[in-house]
């Protein structure tokens, strides 16, 4: 079942940002666009080079408007003390969402049940809380965060100019299609 339109479900965790706990709801959510970036699972091995590229481009995220947050099954003081001991993680400033009692990873169908752990799934969700764009890849295969960004702003763009469509390897000022009109002739 696709999980595209699905408005996220009302929710309440923990996060570990700016050197201190804080709460994060749906409400934070509301009005922007946002990334959950679900993980397996701290002090792990691909998940740091994936969330160090996901800072490498943050100021870019932020530039468009979109707040990343990054989610694991683990406890908010588990992602502190990752933070505290890992040279990738200590420069992250985006928030870390724990997710302890799955509610998260259930709602995003991304839970592996028999391992209490959060499929690589990352979710592209639009100021009215609903997600417009997903993808779930295997836990060995790591993400990229330009590739990322460039979804989000395909999305923002959709949204704003619903009559058009971005083709494959869109970039902000590439020429996008038209249903309809581009179509005419080609069938």
């Amino acid at each position: 079942m696709s999980l595209i339109n699905k408005e996220v479900a009302p929710f309440s965790v923990q996060a570990y940002v700016d050197n201190s706990f804080k709460t994060v709801t749906k409400n934070d959510l509301m009005g922007k666009w946002s990334v959950f970036f679900f993980y397996p699972a701290d002090f792990t091995f691909v998940c740091p080079t994936e969330l160090e590229d996901l800072q490498d481009n943050y100021d870019s995220f932020k530039k468009i408007g979109c707040e990343i947050y990054s989610v694991s099954c683990d406890t908010h003081y588990v992602h502190k003390a990752w933070h505290d001991h890992s040279e990738a993680i200590s420069k992250l400033t985006y928030p870390m969402l724990a997710d302890p009692t799955h509610a998260l990873a259930r709602d995003f169908d991304v839970l592996i049940e028999a391992d209490g752990v959060a499929e690589r799934g990352t979710f592209i969700i639009d100021p009215d809380g609903k997600i417009v764009s997903y993808e779930v890849s295997s836990g060995s295969v790591g993400r990229n965060a330009e590739e990322l960004l460039r979804k989000v702003e395909a999305c923002q763009f959709v949204r704003k100019n619903g009559n058009e469509v971005c083709p494959a390897k869109w970039k902000p000022g590439a020429k996008t299609l038209k249903p309809g009109i581009d179509l005419v002739g080609k069938i």
